[in-house]
């Protein structure tokens, strides 16, 4: 197959998307994919004659990426490449020219149904949910409410409007970007001096922020491949709580797969990430992820359309688990995804 494997883009989680992007394309090209790694922002700037010699089977734009301990400096992105739009220079041509694009774009523009719906309308196959799906997932606030209409347990929550005044909520509590990913912006409140300081980092990132009540309790996340729950894999930050450095630096987080609890407590949680996966209409694969409180309930956090795929991403983790290398776990994304198009 000839695969474009898109990344990048000026999200917050961009350097995230390069190193899980960098990681696909070479893991396609070894099972034998003709493969084009391209930045969802600034595109292929030289003038392309033939298409298909953007498909290659070698290494020659591989190489690895490390994610930094902190999210990317955007400004310095879109000062590569001055003019308007997300979307660079012929990046919908190479997607064209695929049999697929590997969505490996994280956050806001990659999984806010944006770049689905754009690519429907284009008729690019790509992998993963489409734009309604994405859109729900995206939009925390939104999907609390389908959620908790579907029985699925969520914290208690309060969306605030930038320039919106509303009662500080119960401590402790955690604030974070309404559409928002990777933790970032993300602030445990558990004074009320560090209140208004969390609301100011969140809207850095957007109009909207969520305030929610702060579940104790144990971490966990499940995998969904193809409507199937994937082994369930708890998260144990070494320090703090499931940030951006814990996320992606190599060993600042124990990640137990399976994850050390009981068989029924398992096929609990399985059967609420599938339904979180049913009730806001995704496809393919996605990543649910919860806490288990000290009340022995199983609260969900939020679904991920597309999950990481760098090195310390969980996803894999899960594939291992199930006896899938890297590579094998990639092309089970893509033979799933492209069953929405039969």
């Amino acid at each position: 197959m000839k695969i474009a494997v898109v990344c990048g883009g000026l999200s917050n989680e961009r350097d995230v998307s390069l190193s899980g992007g960098v990681g696909i394309a070479r893991a396609l090209r070894g099972i034998g994919h003709r493969v084009a790694l391209v930045d969802l922002f600034l595109g292929c700037t030289e003038d392309i004659e033939d298409l298909d010699s953007i498909f290659t089977l070698s290494e020659e734009n591989g190489g690895s990426f490390a994610v930094g301990e902190d999210a990317p400096d955007l400004d310095a992105v879109r000062a590569m490449r001055p003019g308007q739009g997300l979307v660079g220079p012929h990046v919908l041509d190479i997607c064209r020219a695929a049999d697929i694009a590997f969505l490996a774009l994280h956050g806001d523009e990659g999984e806010n149904g944006k770049l689905q719906a754009y690519f429907d309308i284009n008729g690019v196959r790509y992998t993963g949910s489409g734009y309604l799906g994405s859109a729900l997932a995206m939009n925390k606030a939104l999907s609390k409410i389908l959620l908790r209409q579907a029985g699925v347990p969520v914290a208690e929550s309060v969306t605030i409007r930038r320039g919106q005044t509303v009662p500080m909520p119960e401590l402790p509590c955690v604030v974070k970007p309404c559409s928002g990913g990777s933790s970032v912006g993300t602030t445990i409140v558990r004074d009320p001096a560090e209140y208004q300081a969390a609301l100011e980092l969140a809207f850095r990132y957007e109009d909207n922020v969520m305030a929610e009540r702060f579940i104790a309790g144990r971490e966990l996340t499940v995998g969904v491949l193809d409507g199937r729950a994937m082994p369930v894999t708890e998260i144990i930050p070494k320090s703090g709580f499931y940030d951006y450095k814990n996320k992606y630096q190599p060993g600042m987080t124990d990640e137990p797969c399976p994850a050390p609890i009981t068989a029924e407590q398992t096929a609990a949680i399985q059967d609420l990430a599938v339904r979180v996966y049913k009730t806001l209409g995704l496809q393919a694969y996605g990543r649910v992820d919860f806490i288990m409180g000290q009340d022995g309930v199983f609260y969900c956090l939020e679904a991920n359309t597309l999950p990481g795929m760098t090195p310390t991403s969980l996803i894999p983790r899960m594939g291992r688990a199930m006896g899938m290398d890297y590579g094998a776990l990639c092309q089970a994304l893509i033979d799933a995804s492209m069953k929405k198009y039969r």
